[in-house]
């Protein structure tokens, strides 16, 4: 059998960390495996994504495919046809991937954080690990964070003994191993780095980019955040957004970039025009405030965070990209991957702050505290860093291991 390896449950490199997560992941795969193939099935926007990205993917090993997603009322037919109704739904939704499973080695579901509640119940992913174990290929869930699931105890139920039944749950932070052993899940969990950590940057063309001036903050907020500090209020976001980007340029006085990580074809989730728009809301008149455009890869992404000398973001991979290159980094946390990636890199949290501390005076002065420690927190993630890119490159023995199991 050739060594072909199927990353599914993904999105589109309109999320850099989507990107981000299929070149660390090629990376650690060719590490451990002889001229790999990878065929990619994600989820996309619209087909002028997916043939955009096919026609542009740099990778020659890497081939582009789409996942079907029900929409309007098929899903409501699906659910009334019951048992009979979810095999449909999953023959529909995983059809292309069916039929390459045999001559794949393994499916790893690259999604990330998609078996959360973050994005809702998350029946796309379930339902490729259901066709994969049916089709008797192993299976890992790929170096992600899981859960809580404790809001919805019959749910809970379901997943936690769904999750037994995959070959390997390959996790990239402390908080989720706890959860899930904490549930009696540990005989398949293997502690394990995000592939972002070892992700090349790669320097963007001169004209892509504004020339990155010394002692730089970079700056990533996203829409995302105001359904965890406005309830959900964009308009209000925004605002309090552009009065940080003027505070920020007061206190702090040095060069600012945004830097946008997501730049989906949809205005409610677009780091570029959230950015863009909060420029134009704030007071400052000022040459020292540079909007990156929306148009870099992932890894010309890491480059630009990576010459930064402080960042604050709200993207779990535009953190990623940053902690990765030593940066000092204030995470504004969503979920329990923030919070987890930080407790395994620091032992801690202190520089994560969640959504009930987000606040323009919290975050100012946490940045504050990470400036008058910088030399510290630069010493700590040197230290670091080499261990969870090494834990990064640990999923790719692992996968061995178990593939080379009788």
């Amino acid at each position: 059998m050739s060594n072909t390896f199927i990353l599914a449950g993904n999105g589109s490199y309109g999320n850099k960390g989507c990107e981000a997560i299929v070149r660390g992941t090629t990376k650690v795969i060719r590490n451990f495996f002889k001229n790999p193939s990878f065929q990619c099935y994600s989820t996309f926007e619209n087909d002028e994504v997916f043939k955009r990205q096919s026609s542009h993917e740099s990778d020659r090993s890497v081939v582009h495919k789409s996942i079907y997603r029900p929409k309007g009322a098929v899903p409501l037919v699906f659910r009334a046809l019951g048992p009979l109704g979810t095999r449909i739904r999953q023959k529909c939704e995983y059809k292309n991937m069916i039929s390459a499973l045999d001559e794949a080695s393994a499916v790893l579901s690259v999604g990330g954080d998609t078996y959360a509640f973050d994005w809702g119940i998350p029946r796309l992913y379930t339902d490729l690990d259901d066709v994969v174990i049916r089709n008797n290929k192993p299976l890992i869930i790929w170096c992600a964070s899981i859960g809580p699931f404790n809001q919805n105890p019959k749910y809970e139920d379901y997943i936690l003994n769904h999750l037994k039944d995959v070959d390997g749950l390959f996790i990239r932070e402390p908080k989720t191993i706890g959860y899930l052993k904490k549930n009696g899940i540990q005989d398949n969990v293997y502690h394990v780095g995000d592939p972002a950590f070892v992700m090349d940057p790669s320097k963007p063309n001169a004209d892509q980019t504004p020339v990155i001036e010394k002692d730089a903050i970079g700056v990533n907020l996203s829409t995302l955040m105001a359904g965890y500090v406005t309830n959900g209020d964009r308009e209000q976001w925004g605002n309090i957004a552009a009065k940080l980007i003027e505070q920020l340029h007061r206190s702090f006085e040095r060069p600012i970039y945004l830097i946008p990580h997501v730049t989906r074809p949809v205005p409610s989730d677009n780091d570029y025009i959230f950015l863009k728009n909060t420029l134009k809301k704030s007071d400052i008149n000022s040459d020292e405030i540079h909007l990156i455009p929306p148009n870099l890869s992932a890894s010309e992404s890491k480059w630009v965070i990576g010459n930064m000398c402080l960042f604050l973001g709200s993207r779990m991979h535009a953190n990623i990209a940053a902690l990765s290159s030593c940066v000092p980094t204030l995470s504004l946390a969503y979920s329990i991957k923030a919070k987890g990636i930080n407790i395994d890199i620091f032992g801690s949290d202190d520089y994560c702050l969640q959504p009930g501390e987000i606040s323009i005076e919290r975050i100012i002065n946490s940045l504050s505290h990470l400036t008058e420690d910088e030399m510290n927190v630069r010493q700590k993630l040197h230290e670091e860093i080499p261990k969870v890119q090494e834990r990064a490159y640990n999923a790719g023995k692992y996968l061995k291991e178990i593939l080379e199991e009788p």
